[in-house]
């Protein structure tokens, strides 16, 4: 058995992943952006842990949403699954690079963390302007570029903990719309078989899956000029430094 804290677990593929997770007997901690959604969440959940609250387009709400997981205890898997599509470019960057950057830093290391990145982010920016921007801002596609750089950073600088980020696909959830044509059960089964499966290739760290296999991704995600930029920016955004 397992304990395991999911980001942005009130509906969509993080409420199908814990209800997963609870069901193979793992203890899971969910997450909403307030108390309201995240006592939604553990109604709809049952046999999940706790659920704690926090919105994470908020710097300093995300900073003591750190603070309450850190208080619960360890954990063995972290699955970054929070985020926003169509909103402003300031809130995507703070809620789908931002959030899971400072929770990264401030968090007690799990065994294992899984961030939630896309297709499109082969469409991301690989330069960071938008971090350099004043106020910073992201595109969907440069935030879930992020997530990848991120994911690989932290392979690179901890190598103790299995560290990888996958595409769930283009699936039917409130954020990808009923007509998505993707698999939804293979997008959520990809995060619980990151956070808890003993298969091999799951035990792999620095890599970018789609349904359980590796996949193609932007290969200037792998620069490590690239992903140390990319942590130094973060911690002039957030006044959050990456711990080495």
């Amino acid at each position: 058995m397992k304990r395991i804290l999911i980001t942005g677990s009130a509906d969509g593929l993080g409420l199908l992943a814990a209800k997963e997770l609870v069901r193979q007997g793992h203890r899971v901690v969910l997450h909403a952006r307030s108390e309201s959604r995240a006592n939604e969440a553990l109604a709809n959940v049952q046999g999940a842990e706790t659920a704690l609250s926090g919105d994470l387009s908020d710097m300093e709400e995300t900073k003591r949403l750190a603070d309450k997981i850190n208080q619960l205890g360890s954990f063995d898997a972290i699955i970054h699954n929070a985020g926003v599509y169509q909103m402003p470019p300031q809130t995507i960057l703070s809620v789908n690079t931002i959030a899971p950057y400072i929770l990264t830093c401030l968090v007690e290391p799990p065994g294992r963390l899984i961030y939630l990145s896309s297709g499109d982010h082969l469409n991301g920016d690989p330069t960071l302007s938008g971090l350099h921007a004043e106020p910073p801002k992201a595109r969907y596609s440069d935030s879930k570029l992020h997530d990848l750089i991120l994911a690989k950073a932290v392979a690179r600088k901890w190598p103790d903990v299995i560290s990888n980020a996958l595409d769930p696909g283009w699936v039917p959830t409130k954020m990808g719309g009923a007509g998505a044509p993707d698999d939804l059960q293979m997008g959520y089964e990809t995060q619980v078989w990151l956070a808890v499966s003993d298969d091999p290739k799951a035990m792999l760290s620095g890599k970018y899956f789609r349904h359980q296999r590796e996949s193609k991704y932007q290969l200037k995600s792998d620069d490590g000029a690239i992903q140390d930029k990319f942590l130094h920016l973060c911690e002039e955004i957030s006044g959050v430094a990456f711990k080495v």
